[in-house]
């Protein structure tokens, strides 16, 4: 065995940072396979330019008689070329692009809320961590993010995840870590004068680990119970409940759900929805009903709107009744 210095450090060079997640080995590949066509590319180029510049110096031996007034093989074949090779670039960075926005619907859902200058976190069961993201091993993961402030970006660098975080606004994130132990979290948009202490780490740890670390957290209502509890005391249920006498869209199972809306519009409901659906509730009117509802706005915190997302994002596994049509 060979315990040398030099040894030890050939063993632990990397051309690439230490790879934690199930799309980062798919960059690194993507990457690498840039790296070896713009290097071989511009190794070819600067060949050919050294070649000819001693073949065809002043002064050199060579017959310059008879040039060639045209090459359409030539042409042809330095414009199709880079061109079949883009569009395959495109098109595998395509694949992967879709790979990783594509979200399994068992993931486990993260609700995050950036804010200067920390990320503060919350998981299905109500345990809450702040600049800290325990995660399963193998287990897919979908993060809810918004900010509370400046716009943030969550960046995981091992994991080859960036993504903003834009207050009014949610974006998600999703992956599958596939290494145990505990990786950086940094934000990547200069957010303020603590920009650079806005730091934390994701904790990788086995199936049986996390269950028992989320169910070792404080004793509180769970996420969506939480929003439950909101959706009455904010008189939300008087509405949009079942047997609610004022003429409403029923809320369950919204979330995934086509709504045709009354311009003539029709969308996919998400977390996005339900959020201008509390705010701005004018926005986007279901189709057979009124405006008639009030704006939440200022009457919610971040946190809050999260649980009321979450509890009815939880409706979807219920049996649902049939959306509730308006007048025709």
């Amino acid at each position: 065995m060979n315990d040398s210095p030099a040894a030890g450090l050939a063993a632990g060079f990397s051309l690439l940072a230490q790879s934690a997640s199930s799309i980062a080995e798919r960059t690194d590949l993507l990457f690498a396979a840039l790296l070896i066509l713009c290097g071989g590319m511009a190794l070819l180029l600067a060949t050919l330019i050294v070649v000819f510049s001693i073949r065809y110096r002043r002064g050199a031996a060579v017959d310059r008689s008879h040039a060639p007034t045209q090459a359409r093989v030539l042409e042809a074949t330095w414009t199709i070329t880079p061109l079949v090779v883009f569009l395959g670039i495109f098109v595998w960075s395509a694949l992967d692009y879709v790979r990783m926005v594509r979200t399994p619907a068992d993931a486990l859902p993260v609700y995050v809320v950036a804010k200067q200058w920390m990320w503060k976190l919350q998981h299905r069961n109500g345990r809450r961590e702040i600049n800290e993201l325990h995660v399963p091993l193998g287990e897919p993961v979908r993060l809810v993010m918004t900010s509370q402030d400046a716009i943030h970006s969550f960046f995981v660098p091992a994991f080859r995840l960036k993504q903003d975080v834009v207050p009014g606004r949610y974006t998600s994130l999703s992956f599958k870590a596939t290494k145990l132990g505990e990786f950086h979290l940094f934000c990547a948009e200069y957010c303020g004068s603590e920009h650079s202490g806005m730091i934390g780490r994701v904790v990788v740890m086995t199936p049986a680990d996390f269950a028992r670390w989320l169910a070792a957290g404080p004793a509180e209502p769970g996420l969506a119970q939480r929003g439950f509890e909101l959706f009455r005391g904010h008189g939300c249920s008087g509405c949009h409940a079942a047997g609610s006498s004022v003429h409403a869209p029923a809320l369950d199972g919204l979330i995934g759900r086509t709504v045709h809306l009354q311009d003539g519009r029709s969308l996919v409901a998400d977390e996005n929805y339900v959020r201008d659906s509390m705010l701005v509730p004018r926005k986007d009117v279901v189709a057979g009903f009124e405006p008639i509802m009030p704006s939440f706005a200022g009457q919610l915190d971040e946190e809050e709107i999260e649980a009321l997302v979450a509890y009815i994002r939880s409706t979807s596994d219920r049996p649902k009744d049939p959306p509730r049509e308006g007048p025709k």
